[in-house]
């Protein structure tokens, strides 16, 4: 059985239990919710039920509804994406006015002038061309004050349009990032695994990929619990983004196990990196956050595997994970690399 399976059981039997335990419905959406909670992807999700906790005790119907709206309900992105794109319609039809505006304005002055111009050509009557006179200064002044108006509605619409901007690459950003560690998350390495190998092997180019696994991560969580392992994972995060530089590509690949792409990178120098990245890892100490204590170190085992010729995105993973399989038999905490295990094939079982 996979670390990967084993993994989702446990989130599995503790969301039912959580269920049973409260006295919730074994509905889809409670499932979700509980076993995200559990797994700890979603840190706003845990927060918000640890504080609905501390405060009743118990969580109600309309707790978990709000609860899977705002964090899980995939309608939710879908959403902001649509209110985000409306306004920045809005908002460019509003420029649009105010130039068709400015046009109609610069259209009508330039008949004052030409009519003007006509008039004083015409005339040698003294009132004749000071009623001109006046009525160019007038529309002249009307203008720079129309002029004044657009130029304060253009800058509010820009400012708008500018702010809308921001908002969506926020959106995008939060979809493509673990909310817990900050790295890249599954959907943004899946994308940036199957760009980066099609452009490898187009431009005949070296790639590397490293999977790492915390070692007795399990452990953690049963031991000091959900917060501390939460701490755990973090501190991984920040180990592989001081490390991790330039192309190079972190992400959390799911629970306890993470993945960095490493372009333009060859077997031996992707080793370096990920010995790097294991005493990176190993260098920091967890402490527990409400008393100061010292928990110990966390420690990390990682397979290396580089791109071959016939390989696509899966063949290249599963060496890697392979790899990782056998630094844990390894006796974890190292690197191991694919030309170091012999008939590399799909691992049976890894120990965490």
């Amino acid at each position: 059985m996979s670390t990967e399976l084993e993994r989702s059981l446990e989130f599995a039997s503790f969301a039912l239990e959580q269920m049973r335990a409260l006295g919730q419905p074994a509905t889809p959406r409670n499932y979700e919710i509980w076993y995200t909670y559990s797994a700890g992807y979603n840190t706003a999700l845990n927060s918000v039920i640890n504080e609905t906790f501390s405060r009743s005790s118990k969580l109600t119907e309309n707790d978990l509804q709000d609860i899977y709206d705002t964090y899980l309900s995939p309608i939710r992105t879908t959403e902001r994406l649509d209110e985000a794109g409306t306004r920045v319609i809005h908002a460019v039809d509003s420029v649009m006015a105010i130039v068709g505006e400015t046009l109609g304005a610069g259209a009508s002055f330039n008949n004052v002038l030409a009519g003007a111009g006509q008039t004083l050509k015409d005339s040698t009557d003294q009132v004749q061309v000071r009623t001109v006179v006046e009525t160019l200064v007038r529309s002249t002044k009307e203008m720079q004050e129309r002029n004044q108006l657009l130029e304060a509605r253009l800058n509010a619409s820009v400012s708008e349009i500018n702010t809308l901007h921001d908002n969506l690459e926020t959106i995008r950003a939060e979809s493509l990032t673990d909310p817990l560690t900050g790295l890249s998350n599954r959907k943004s390495f899946d994308r940036a695994i199957v760009a980066s190998v099609d452009d490898a092997l187009r431009k005949i180019q070296p790639l590397s990929v490293l999977m790492l696994d915390i070692d007795n991560f399990k452990i953690f969580n049963d031991t000091f619990g959900h917060l501390t392992g939460d701490q755990v994972l973090r501190l991984v995060g920040a180990s592989l983004k001081s490390t991790v530089k330039g192309r190079d590509i972190a992400a959390r690949y799911g629970g306890e196990e993470f993945t960095v792409v490493l372009p333009n990178t060859k077997l031996a120098q992707a080793s370096i990196i990920a010995e790097q990245i294991r005493k990176a890892v190993m260098l920091r100490e967890l402490k527990k956050k409400s008393t100061g204590e010292i928990l110990g170190r966390v420690t990390v085992s990682v397979g290396v595997a580089t791109l071959r010729p016939t390989d696509d995105m899966d063949s290249l993973i599963e060496r890697a994970d392979a790899c990782l399989y056998a630094a844990k038999h390894a006796g974890r905490n190292c690197v191991v690399m694919e030309d170091s295990v012999p008939n590399l094939g799909r691992r049976q079982h890894v120990v965490a």
